[in-house]
């Protein structure tokens, strides 16, 4: 079983699939924004970067996938980002639980990337912030963005946590042994 996982993680389709599943959630916040009039706050735009930054390491992994330590590198990258993200939407949960109950809590305006990643600067439309957090004014199955965000990062780490920890396995090339 482990070692179908590891071998799984060599397969550039695979890898192709991850990129086509993270660029899909961002064409989707896009849409929201863009389409829908949704404006994204500071905590949303943060989780767009993370998303990004799994969609980099993703394409490392799907260049690189048949080279163990750099497809390793890659999922610790995706996972890294995944986690980052799941922090931003978990803290934005926490300021809509705070609302919802009738208290008051916001988040900062303006981003904070690092000088030598001014997301904001490059790409605007994508992520200066435009909202205060806490708007939930889109829900499925009477959730919000922020909890189905989470719920996709917690998906992304597992399975992807499970991919890494394979990576160690032998991967056994004699078809009758087990």
């Amino acid at each position: 079983m482990l070692q179908k996982i590891k071998s799984l993680s060599s397969k550039r389709s695979v890898w192709l699939l991850l990129i086509i599943t993270i660029t899909a959630f961002l064409a989707t916040a896009l849409y929201f924004q863009h389409v829908m009039n949704i404006q994204p706050c500071i905590k949303c735009v943060y989780i767009r970067a993370a998303f990004s930054a799994m969609l980099f390491a993703a394409l490392i992994g799907f260049i690189t996938a048949k080279i163990t330590i750099l497809r390793s590198l890659a999922l610790i990258g995706v996972i890294a980002a995944a986690v980052f993200g799941l922090n931003q939407a978990n803290e934005l949960l926490e300021i809509e639980r705070v609302i919802a109950a009738g208290g008051f809590s916001t988040c900062a305006f303006f981003a904070e990337y690092p000088s030598w990643l001014p997301l904001e600067q490059w790409l605007p439309a994508v992520f200066e912030p435009t909202a205060s957090c806490g708007d939930d004014s889109w829900s499925l199955l009477d959730r919000s963005m922020a909890f189905w965000t989470s719920i996709i990062l917690y998906s992304y780490i597992i399975v992807l946590t499970l991919f890494l920890l394979c990576q160690v396995v032998k991967v056994n090339s004699n078809p009758y042994k087990g």
